[in-house]
């Protein structure tokens, strides 16, 4: 390389470093001491808490944590004891108000369930239970399978959509007794529901077969599908049910017609041919009741 070269690049790169140093310390001074950011104690979670546990002293741990706080984040264990956790809190994350039940509520299931709303357990196995992939937090849709009542017999079991976008708060297993009174094993599953809808899920599995889909929890459309009837999985067309008038039948008067006499009729003469050699004739003779007639 020229040397008349390298003595350029080298008092370029003296020259810049200088310049940089001078920046950085320009803008350092500027920059007070007091903004740079700063940690304070915060209460987390010291293990994984599921939902429907009761918070106790163990539970829980300080930690610093970055500015700004988590809203209803604190630093004071007392504003978190013995309430209930109404959604999933990790190990290290902050513990906050909205993830707490309402003081005094307790624990377990009742404190997840927001005013107005009603837990229902319906019954399923792990067919109908979406094979075990039915947690808490996930989204189902409820199908209804049966005889619809006053339907045509000959369309088969019918199946329909009966409530869409419904929240599952638990699912797991529950200890009932057989026909035999032996203790068996049966899956349950909580639904979050309305009071309305608690009376149609409570009505709805004790009369007919229950299956819960599992949606995106991010779908939130509610759809309008007619129903599948039996009838219509095997292509064939349905029994036309007779029409039902809602008005009074007037009664109709039959004229009945006499039956038509027939008159036999009159038998005719027997004629007998006689032969003699070559000589043929004829004897003609009627019956009695011809001639009376």
């Amino acid at each position: 390389m020229n040397r008349r070269i390298l003595i350029i690049v080298s008092c370029a790169l003296v020259l810049s470093a200088c310049v940089s140093y001078l920046i950085y310390r320009a803008v350092g001074s500027r920059v007070p001491g007091d903004q740079f950011p700063h940690t304070v104690q915060v209460v987390v979670a010291a293990r994984d808490l599921e939902v429907g546990t009761l918070i106790r002293a163990a539970d829980l741990r300080t930690a610093p944590w970055l500015l700004p706080l988590p809203k209803g984040a604190g630093s004071r264990h007392d504003g978190f004891l013995d309430r209930g956790v109404a959604s999933p809190i990790y190990e290290g994350e902050a513990v906050t108000e909205a993830r707490l039940a309402p003081k005094g509520s307790g624990g377990g299931l009742a404190a997840t369930i927001p005013p107005g709303m009603r837990a229902c357990a319906v019954k399923v196995n792990d067919v109908v239970g979406v094979a075990g992939f039915v947690v808490p937090g996930m989204r189902v849709d409820v199908l209804i399978a049966g005889l619809p009542p006053g339907g045509n017999a000959l369309d088969g079991a019918k199946v329909r959509t009966l409530l869409q976008n419904i929240q599952v708060l638990s699912a797991g297993t529950n200890f009932q007794k057989d026909q035999e009174g032996k203790p068996e094993q049966a899956q349950v599953v909580n639904l979050l529901v309305t009071p309305a809808q608690a009376e149609i899920l409570s009505l709805a599995s004790n009369e007919t077969r229950i299956q819960l889909i599992l949606r995106n929890p991010m779908d939130t459309e509610i759809s309008e599908p007619p129903g599948t009837a039996m009838s219509d999985l095997f292509g064939g067309m349905r029994v036309p049910e007779p029409a039902r008038s809602t008005r009074p039948e007037s009664p109709q008067i039959k004229h009945s017609v006499a039956p038509a006499i027939v008159v036999p009729a009159a038998p005719g003469p027997y004629v007998i041919e006689l032969s003699n050699g070559p000589v043929h004739s004829e004897a003609k003779f009627t019956s009695a009741a011809a001639a009376q007639q």
